[in-house]
Parts: structure tokens; C-alpha cells; sequence
């Protein structure tokens, strides 16, 4: 077992369930047709424009298993990319106006990290992933009861929205008339323009010994003591932005991305505008979230990896969009 990768994403299949409480079905046919193609414009969005980067990184901390190398020199397109990551608020625009629910909604649960868990609904939890317990299987979890039955989020419209899997991601996309990022858009865009670099800021991970991203601060998995601000997710615009003024690139929530994943990545696909389309049973995710920690799951660097079932839904796994350049 890949332990660096399970703290990252716990899958569906990981929860020891024979059957989902409920099954998973995508978009019905009268959501369908309620899709807005013009919902959200590009005028929001910034343009990056095309050029060259390295991508990858051959670093001792890079994560082999994950295939973050070989580092390479790939040519990009331009293109448009949200600032942020979806909302809750922007979420609940697409499902106020299509009806959608959330597959975490039709399975009946979704993963939840143990300490954001009320004492009465973890007297109610009974299944976690034998190799990664702090995820809790928890019935009632989905985007608009992040940690379950008792909680909601009136008071964090401006949050990064989560338990999404992949494809309802894609959903969102559809009705946005945008799309999910590829892995090579997303890193180069995450880079703000820097040049083999650690993070969207650099190589250190304190500059002027302020905080750049929202990740574990303690001892993981039992203590978090928030020097970053923040023991769970944080607000989109949170910290400060990179170079293009993207904001939360590193830490805060895993982004899904619209590849397939493989640990080959770098050897089998071109240089030009990369992108992993051969079914592997996993999608890619990128950026880290407010759970990793350097000695664990070091994956809030630029160049990380990782991936998850596209049926699979957590407590810090959201998106965010892009959209092609005319």
C-alpha cells in the first residue's frame, strides 16, 4: 500500500462497503436540458498565455510512485483559468438552477476527516478505511454538510466547495460552458511563471516568515495547531496570489484535473500541450490540501501528484475551471 498517497485521497473502494448505500448515477435528462452553456464568462477568468516550461521535478522529494519525473520542457497553448477554486456559493448557482445531485448525495456518504467531526456524529460512524482511519465514512456528508448531518455552510459561500467527485465536476463544467484543467494547464499555470520551482511562490516554504498556503501544522494525523490560520479549509482567497493571480495553487483542497492518471505521465506523453486520455480507472488530482504535512503526504509542491476514483468524494478534494481561448 502506498500510505504517502491513501492520507491524500481515500477512495470508495477503500470503505469496506459490499454496496453503495445508494447508486451512482450521473445527470438525468430534464438536468440536462436545463444546462447554461454562458453561466459563468470568461472575462473572470485570467488568460495565460502559451510559452514553454519545465515540467516535473527530478527532486529527492518528489514521490517516484507518483511519477512527478522525469523533468521536461513541454510547449502550452494559451488559455483561460478561474482565479479560484469553485465556491459553495458557486455550486449552489448550478444546482439552485439544474437540480443536480452530488453522487456523495446518491452513495448516502462521503470521507471525513476525524477531527472535523462532531462528537455526535462520530458516535454514529461505523466504518473507516482500515489503513487510513482519520477518514470516516459518514453518512449525510456531502457539499452542503461538509462534515456531515449538523453542520452546513451558510456562513462559507466563500470556501472552496467539497465532497465533489470527478464527474460531478464535470458536470458543474457542462453547465459552465468551461472545463477541467489538464495536469500540464494546471501546473503550468500553478508555476505563476517561475522556473522550476518548489511552490507558486518559490522554493522556500516560508518567505518572510509568513505563511503562503493552508496545510497540516502539528503532528499528523492528531494535532493540527493552525499557525497557518486555518485547521480545516480556508477561504478561495485566502494567502497571496501567484504570479497570475491565482490564488490557493498549493494546500487548502486537491483540484481535480481532467486526466486519467499513470505514474508514466512524463515518459508517455508528447511535449505539446500534454494530456493522459487512456482510461487507467483513476483521475488526476493536483495541489494538495489543508491535510498534508512534509513528514506524510508532501504534496502541496508545484510538480506533486496524485489521484482518486472518479466516483470518490472527500473533505478536501473540490476543482477548479479553465476555458479555451477563442
Amino acid at each position: 500500500m502506498d500510505t504517502h498517497k491513501s492520507c491524500c485521497a481515500a477512495g470508495r473502494d477503500q470503505a469496506g462497503l459490499e454496496q453503495p448505500m445508494k447508486p451512482s448515477i450521473h445527470m438525468d435528462t430534464q438536468t440536462t436540458q436545463n444546462i447554461n452553456t454562458t453561466n459563468i464568462k470568461v472575462e473572470a477568468m485570467i488568460l495565460i498565455p502559451a510559452g514553454e516550461f519545465h515540467m516535473g521535478t527530478d527532486h529527492k522529494e518528489g514521490f517516484a510512485s507518483d511519477g512527478e519525473g522525469p523533468i521536461r520542457k513541454v510547449k502550452m497553448r494559451s488559455f483561460y483559468i478561474a482565479p479560484y477554486a469553485v465556491t459553495n456559493a458557486a455550486f449552489k448557482g448550478f444546482v439552485d438552477q439544474t437540480g443536480y445531485i452530488t453522487e456523495a448525495e446518491r452513495f448516502g456518504w462521503s470521507y471525513v476527516f476525524h477531527l472535523l467531526v462532531s462528537d455526535e456524529v462520530k458516535r454514529k460512524v461505523t466504518n473507516a478505511p482500515q489503513q487510513v482511519p482519520w477518514w470516516l465514512v459518514v453518512e449525510g456528508a456531502y457539499w452542503a454538510q461538509p462534515e456531515g448531518e449538523d453542520s452546513d455552510i451558510a456562513d462559507r459561500l466563500n470556501d472552496p466547495v467539497v465532497h465533489i467527485s470527478w464527474h460531478d465536476a464535470e458536470q458543474y463544467c457542462r453547465w459552465a460552458g468551461q472545463r477541467l484543467p489538464t495536469e500540464a494547464e494546471w501546473e503550468y499555470a500553478a508555476r505563476g511563471g517561475l522556473e522550476r520551482r518548489t511552490y507558486p511562490w518559490g522554493d522556500l516554504l516560508k518567505q518572510d516568515n509568513e505563511h503562503h498556503c493552508n496545510i497540516w501544522q502539528g503532528k499528523f494525523p492528531d494535532k493540527n495547531h493552525a499557525s497557518d490560520g486555518y485547521i480545516g479549509i480556508a477561504p478561495v482567497d485566502a494567502y497571496k496570489p501567484n504570479g497570475y493571480g491565482l490564488y490557493n495553487m498549493s494546500g487548502n483542497v486537491w483540484e481535480w484535473c481532467a486526466d486519467w492518471f499513470t505514474p508514466e505521465y512524463h515518459i508517455v506523453t508528447g511535449n505539446d500541450n500534454p494530456f493522459y486520455m487512456t482510461s487507467t480507472g483513476k483521475k488526476s488530482m493536483r495541489g494538495g490540501s489543508y491535510l498534508c504535512h512534509q513528514s506524510y503526504c508532501n504534496r502541496y509542491r508545484v510538480a506533486a501528484r496524485s489521484s482518486n476514483t472518479p466516483d470518490s468524494s472527500t473533505g478536501n478534494c473540490g476543482f477548479r475551471t479553465v476555458a479555451d481561448v477563442d
